[in-house]
């Protein structure tokens, strides 16, 4: 396995595993990855604009170990290591939770 992050406008904000580079890029590339990025929040603002640059790399060893303490400590007992898992780097809070919410 590799690990590798996912920057917007060169700021890291998330890390996950992937086979290799060509499975991470698909993954990376997938709309409903990237419509996730923009209903998730951080800092009060949409992580992606739609707008910002975003590119994918290598993760550096700290990276790989936060997404590595995050398997370990992950409770969901169904999910295996082929499992798609991202690990937000930086804090987040989900806009749509906060609409339905309002609705109730």
């Amino acid at each position: 396995m590799d690990y590798f992050t996912v920057e917007i406008a060169g700021r890291a904000v998330a890390s996950f595993r992937s086979e290799n580079h060509e499975e991470a890029t698909h993954f990376f590339e997938a709309e409903d990855f990237r419509d996730d990025l923009t209903v998730l929040e951080s800092e009060g603002k949409p992580l992606w604009d739609r707008k910002a640059p975003l590119s994918l790399r290598k993760a550096t060893t700290e990276e790989a170990s936060e997404v590595e303490h995050a398997y370990e400590f992950d409770d969901d007992p169904e999910r295996t290591i082929e499992d798609e898992f991202v690990v937000f780097l930086v804090p987040v809070a989900d806009l749509t939770d906060e609409d339905e919410d309002i609705e109730d």
